[in-house]
Protein backbone atom coordinates (compact mmCIF):
# COMPACT_ATOMS: atom_id res chain seq x y z
CA UNK A 1 0.00 0.00 0.00
CA UNK A 2 3.16 2.23 -0.38
CA UNK A 3 0.98 4.03 -3.45
CA UNK A 4 -0.86 5.83 -0.65
CA UNK A 5 1.68 7.81 0.68
CA UNK A 6 2.43 10.13 -2.44
CA UNK A 7 -1.55 10.34 -3.36
CA UNK A 8 -1.91 11.69 0.90
CA UNK A 9 0.39 14.72 -0.26
CA UNK A 10 -1.40 15.65 -3.43
CA UNK A 11 -4.77 15.48 -1.68
CA UNK A 12 -6.18 18.75 -0.65
CA UNK A 13 -10.16 18.62 -0.08
CA UNK A 14 -12.30 21.22 -1.67
CA UNK A 15 -14.65 22.27 0.66
CA UNK A 16 -14.84 23.08 4.34
CA UNK A 17 -15.44 20.42 7.00
CA UNK A 18 -15.18 16.59 6.43
CA UNK A 19 -14.23 15.33 3.39
CA UNK A 20 -13.71 12.09 2.22
CA UNK A 21 -10.58 10.61 0.70
CA UNK A 22 -10.00 7.00 -1.19
CA UNK A 23 -7.40 4.95 -2.90
CA UNK A 24 -7.38 1.57 -4.23
CA UNK A 25 -4.06 -0.45 -4.24
CA UNK A 26 -4.59 -2.54 -7.72
CA UNK A 27 -1.63 -4.41 -6.97
CA UNK A 28 -2.81 -5.76 -4.09
CA UNK A 29 -7.04 -5.01 -4.14
CA UNK A 30 -6.86 -3.11 -0.60
CA UNK A 31 -8.70 0.22 -0.49
CA UNK A 32 -8.23 2.45 2.01
CA UNK A 33 -11.25 5.44 2.43
CA UNK A 34 -10.15 8.26 5.08
CA UNK A 35 -13.06 10.58 6.49
CA UNK A 36 -10.53 13.84 7.11
CA UNK A 37 -11.20 16.93 9.24
CA UNK A 38 -8.37 18.31 7.79
CA UNK A 39 -5.41 17.72 5.21
CA UNK A 40 -2.27 19.58 4.04
CA UNK A 41 1.49 18.63 2.55
CA UNK A 42 2.45 16.24 6.02
CA UNK A 43 -0.43 15.32 7.65
CA UNK A 44 -3.75 14.49 8.52
CA UNK A 45 -6.63 15.24 10.65
CA UNK A 46 -8.63 12.38 10.62
CA UNK A 47 -12.58 11.41 11.91
CA UNK A 48 -12.00 7.45 10.86
CA UNK A 49 -9.67 5.00 8.81
CA UNK A 50 -11.19 2.48 6.94
CA UNK A 51 -9.58 -0.35 5.05
CA UNK A 52 -11.28 -3.14 2.65
CA UNK A 53 -10.23 -6.00 1.17
CA UNK A 54 -11.52 -5.77 -2.67
CA UNK A 55 -12.83 -7.96 -4.12
CA UNK A 56 -14.98 -8.65 -0.68
CA UNK A 57 -13.21 -12.24 0.37
CA UNK A 58 -14.54 -15.10 1.73
CA UNK A 59 -14.65 -14.85 5.83
CA UNK A 60 -12.11 -16.27 7.90
CA UNK A 61 -12.38 -18.69 11.00
CA UNK A 62 -12.89 -17.17 14.55
CA UNK A 63 -9.47 -18.74 15.27
CA UNK A 64 -7.93 -16.85 12.11
CA UNK A 65 -9.92 -13.79 13.51
CA UNK A 66 -8.04 -14.23 16.75
CA UNK A 67 -4.60 -15.03 15.31
CA UNK A 68 -5.22 -11.64 12.90
CA UNK A 69 -6.40 -9.20 16.05
CA UNK A 70 -3.45 -10.59 18.16
CA UNK A 71 -1.12 -9.79 15.36
CA UNK A 72 -2.51 -6.67 14.52
CA UNK A 73 -1.76 -5.74 17.99
CA UNK A 74 1.67 -6.94 17.95
CA UNK A 75 2.71 -5.06 15.13
CA UNK A 76 0.77 -2.03 14.60
CA UNK A 77 2.93 0.93 15.30
CA UNK A 78 2.76 4.75 15.01
CA UNK A 79 -0.15 5.51 17.43
CA UNK A 80 -0.19 7.31 20.52
CA UNK A 81 -0.94 4.05 22.52
CA UNK A 82 -0.28 0.31 21.56
CA UNK A 83 -3.57 -1.62 20.80
CA UNK A 84 -4.37 -4.53 22.66
CA UNK A 85 -7.78 -7.46 21.95
CA UNK A 86 -10.63 -6.62 23.93
CA UNK A 87 -13.16 -9.09 22.34
CA UNK A 88 -13.27 -11.98 19.38
CA UNK A 89 -16.72 -12.23 18.83
CA UNK A 90 -16.63 -15.47 16.38
CA UNK A 91 -20.59 -14.66 15.54
CA UNK A 92 -20.38 -11.67 14.30
CA UNK A 93 -17.12 -12.22 12.79
CA UNK A 94 -15.78 -9.42 14.62
CA UNK A 95 -12.63 -8.58 16.17
CA UNK A 96 -12.40 -5.18 18.61
CA UNK A 97 -8.86 -3.69 19.76
CA UNK A 98 -8.36 -0.67 21.66
CA UNK A 99 -5.77 1.42 23.21
CA UNK A 100 -3.73 -0.64 25.76
CA UNK A 101 -3.61 2.44 28.00
CA UNK A 102 -5.88 5.17 27.22
CA UNK A 103 -3.93 8.93 26.91
CA UNK A 104 -5.09 10.83 29.72
CA UNK A 105 -4.89 14.64 29.68
CA UNK A 106 -6.38 16.88 32.68
CA UNK A 107 -10.23 15.40 33.08
CA UNK A 108 -10.05 13.72 29.96
CA UNK A 109 -9.00 9.85 28.37
CA UNK A 110 -8.56 9.08 25.15
CA UNK A 111 -8.43 6.02 23.59
CA UNK A 112 -7.95 4.59 19.78
CA UNK A 113 -10.54 1.64 18.94
CA UNK A 114 -10.34 -0.39 15.81
CA UNK A 115 -12.87 -3.01 14.74
CA UNK A 116 -11.72 -5.82 12.56
CA UNK A 117 -14.12 -8.19 10.26
CA UNK A 118 -14.25 -11.98 9.22
CA UNK A 119 -14.00 -10.11 5.57
CA UNK A 120 -11.11 -8.06 6.37
CA UNK A 121 -12.97 -4.92 6.74
CA UNK A 122 -11.13 -2.30 9.55
CA UNK A 123 -12.10 0.66 11.15
CA UNK A 124 -10.15 2.86 13.43
CA UNK A 125 -11.69 5.40 15.41
CA UNK A 126 -10.25 7.68 18.33
CA UNK A 127 -13.07 8.27 21.10
CA UNK A 128 -12.65 10.69 24.08
CA UNK A 129 -14.68 10.32 27.34
CA UNK A 130 -14.28 12.35 31.27
CA UNK A 131 -12.30 10.69 33.85
CA UNK A 132 -15.71 9.26 35.60
CA UNK A 133 -17.27 6.06 35.36
CA UNK A 134 -20.32 7.13 34.14
CA UNK A 135 -18.81 9.58 31.18
CA UNK A 136 -20.34 8.84 27.93
CA UNK A 137 -17.60 8.41 25.59
CA UNK A 138 -17.25 10.24 22.10
CA UNK A 139 -15.59 10.04 19.08
CA UNK A 140 -13.03 12.54 18.47
CA UNK A 141 -10.67 13.51 15.46
CA UNK A 142 -7.24 13.00 15.46
CA UNK A 143 -4.09 13.47 13.61
CA UNK A 144 -0.93 11.40 12.10
CA UNK A 145 1.65 12.37 9.80
CA UNK A 146 1.16 11.01 6.17
CA UNK A 147 4.08 8.79 6.30
CA UNK A 148 2.70 7.46 10.14
CA UNK A 149 -0.47 7.23 8.41
CA UNK A 150 1.01 5.12 5.53
CA UNK A 151 3.28 2.97 7.73
CA UNK A 152 0.24 1.93 10.26
CA UNK A 153 -2.23 1.37 6.94
CA UNK A 154 1.07 -1.16 5.72
CA UNK A 155 0.92 -2.80 9.08
CA UNK A 156 -2.57 -3.47 9.14
CA UNK A 157 -3.08 -4.60 5.67
CA UNK A 158 -0.38 -7.26 6.30
CA UNK A 159 -1.58 -8.72 9.97
CA UNK A 160 -4.95 -8.76 7.60
CA UNK A 161 -4.12 -11.05 4.49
Amino acid sequence: MRSLLPKLGEWRPTSGGRATFSHQDEATGWQVALTVEKNDALSCQLWDLELRKLPTPRPITGVELQKRAVGIAAQTTGLLEPLRVIEVDVERGEAILRSDSPTVRGDKRSHYELSVTATRHATLRRFQAGNESTSKREQMKFTLTHEVLANLVEDLTTALV
